[in-house]
């Protein structure tokens, strides 16, 4: 028997060894924006943190006035530790949803420096976030997690490990963490799986509850819808003379009109876009 135990010990510490690492606490020091890279097999993860936020200045997101007030509003009170709600910003592509979820993190720090985190987390890692925030459940700091482009398709089941964070849990979510989510789909998935699950199901409006339900998890919904033509051309002209475009403005009106034509849209990311190309070729 006494023979037997260095191999033992060998197998017990090749053991230790091939066991996944237990999870170190995140740190939040040292930036105010984070990206969340979960660690494979579930053995944890590390926040990375960004230097410089792709941003747009807050005062020039131009024809979503409600929706910046309001989200505004809301990321303000809960940096200065009120109670808040999870936000969904949902709606037409490129009118702002992500620039003004940046951009109302960099209007609560300016105001209250280091108050507010920002984490993003991928669409695809959404199954870790239960994860994450049980690991931010017990930091001192108040902790934005963001999420762009959420949506879920047919065969996801990711969105009940969503349900189960924003306020589902017996653990709740933590008080110190918000969640706001950006979406071109109102309910976060297509219409025809909703439809077609109400339809093959016995009782169809169960079938739907279940669909819509994480959507109600939210407190706020703040819609975006398509721009008309001046308030693009007021994006457009806001960009312009932030970034020093110089051109004569019935120039640079029909210019962009016909830039937005060819893209077949008019949004802020099409106004910008243009912008981008007028600043080159100046």
């Amino acid at each position: 028997m006494e023979a037997l135990l260095p191999l033992i010990r060998r197998i017990a510490e090749a053991m230790e060894r091939a066991l996944p690492p237990s999870p170190s606490q995140l740190s939040l020091a040292g930036a105010d924006a984070f990206v969340w890279r979960p660690a494979p097999y579930g053995s944890g993860g590390v926040l990375a943190p960004v230097a410089h936020v792709a941003r747009v200045e807050i005062g020039l997101l131009r024809g979503i006035d409600r929706a910046r007030d309001t989200l505004l509003d809301n990321t303000l009170r809960f940096a200065a530790g009120h109670p808040a709600n999870n936000a969904m910003l949902w709606g037409a592509r490129g009118m702002g949803k992500s620039s003004l979820v940046k951009a109302v993190h960099a209007e609560a720090l300016s105001r209250t420096p280091s108050s507010l985190a920002l984490i993003e987390i991928h669409r695809e890692d959404i199954a870790t976030l239960p994860a994450l925030l049980d690991r931010l459940r017990h930091q001192t700091r108040r902790i934005l997690v963001f999420c762009d482009d959420l949506s879920f398709e047919r065969e996801d089941a990711d969105y009940k490990a969503l349900k189960s964070v924003l306020d589902g849990g017996i653990e709740g979510r933590p008080d110190n963490v918000l969640f706001y989510a950006t979406s071109n789909r109102r309910h976060l998935m297509p219409r025809d799986m909703i439809e077609n699950e109400a339809a093959t199901a016995i009782t169809p409006g169960e079938a739907t509850e279940e669909k819509v339900s994480l959507s109600d998890r939210f407190g706020l919904w703040l819609g975006f819808h398509s721009c008309d033509q001046p308030t693009y051309l007021a994006m457009v002209e806001a960009y312009a003379a932030d970034l020093g475009v110089t051109a004569d403005a019935h120039v640079l009106r029909a210019e962009a009109l016909a830039w937005s034509t060819g893209r077949g849209a008019r949004s802020g990311r099409v106004a910008w876009q243009f912008i981008q190309d007028k600043l080159g070729r100046q």
